[in-house]
């Protein structure tokens, strides 16, 4: 997790400084950091929407206001020099780093690929001016008989009708040769919402090298038609438990329990998935959570931890309610006129 963090910060290091620029700052009291604040600029989405968006950027302070003040206006003083109009966020260089502010949920163990942080940070942003700009929901799902069997007699119809193929992946090796095709599928997936830009081939060569070497190729299929690469699932066995007792550190202790959760799991968290956007109504979002259902019950997994997607995604979240679950979480996109 450290790792990624100078990474991710590392203009040497990561791609999406190509289209971005950003700059962060550390609050002292006495000598000890009590505070940080990023600000990013990502020029392609700014493109995109035609809206001069800066992104507030990794905001962590104690409970003090006087404190969060000067860390945001630091902050925002950086993005006027830069002639940016609003400020919103928590949002990252790209819609695959952590997004959005934890408002609700903080009694349950996030999932790596969610965020946490304290129930007094929603406080501190308004007080400082932002309001809602978008809401991400996240569920836990309880896979039942009833459900699984309806999934997999909608997948064989869905099969004969359109003849989708799907393919599941024994090891690493086989999986690694889908990484730079599953991105350019999420580029075309995900090219309207909220915060995505498509992802360059640097991009896309850093983030197959970053996921694809922890990934359990068992909890990852993808969808064919006629030898064509439609649509992918990319689950994996929650890390919570285990990245918990590693305390951010892989080496030399932490993998251990890191090793066991990705051999012997829980819960499946949901990481990324997408279908080619001429292919989306189509059933072939079935066909991927079916595959993914008979693999979870093969290895005795019941619980399955969905990605955050936006309240407004009405469609997704009506799936969801079909099964046994708990809207447990909720994360919030602020945005303020600078």
């Amino acid at each position: 997790m450290k790792s990624d963090e100078f990474f991710s910060i590392n203009k040497d290091k990561n791609p999406a400084y190509e289209f971005c620029d950003a700059k962060f700052w550390l609050a002292k009291d006495n000598g000890k950091v009590v505070g940080r604040i990023g600000a990013i600029i990502n020029h392609a989405y700014n493109k995109k929407v035609g809206i001069n968006f800066g992104r507030i950027n990794r905001a962590e302070f104690t409970d003090d206001k006087t404190l969060s003040k000067a860390l945001f206006g630091v902050a925002e003083d950086w993005l006027r020099q830069k002639g940016m109009k609003n400020a919103h966020g928590p949002l990252g260089f790209t819609n695959i780093d952590q997004q959005g502010l934890l408002i609700e949920g903080f009694e349950y163990l996030p999932s790596i690929a969610s965020v946490y942080n304290h129930p007094y940070y929603q406080q501190h942003f308004e007080t400082l001016g932002y309001e809602k700009e978008n809401d991400w929901v996240e569920f836990r799902l309880t896979l039942g008989e009833d459900v699984v069997k309806k999934a997999a007699r909608g997948s064989a119809m869905i099969k004969r009708r359109y003849g989708f193929e799907t393919v599941r992946f024994n090891n690493t090796k086989e999986l690694k040769k889908y990484g730079k095709v599953i991105f350019k599928i999420l580029n075309d997936a995900f090219k309207e919402l909220p915060y995505t830009v498509p992802f360059s081939e640097k991009m896309i060569e850093a983030s197959s090298k970053k996921y694809f070497s922890i990934l359990n190729p068992k909890f990852v299929n993808i969808v064919k038609k006629d030898d064509e690469v439609i649509g992918f699932f990319v689950g994996l066995p929650s890390l919570s438990k285990a990245m918990k007792k590693a305390g951010g550190r892989v080496f030399p202790f932490g993998i251990l329990p890191i090793m066991k959760s990705l051999k012997h799991p829980e819960v499946i968290d949901m990481l990324l998935t997408g279908v080619k956007e001429e292919y989306q109504t189509n059933g072939v979002a079935v066909l991927l959570i079916s595959e993914l259902q008979q693999e979870m019950l093969k290895h005795g997994i019941d619980q399955l931890e969905t990605t955050g997607m936006f309240e407004t995604n009405h469609t997704a979240i009506a799936n969801w309610k079909n099964y046994e679950h708990i809207q447990h979480k909720r994360r919030r996109c602020f945005v303020k006129e600078l």
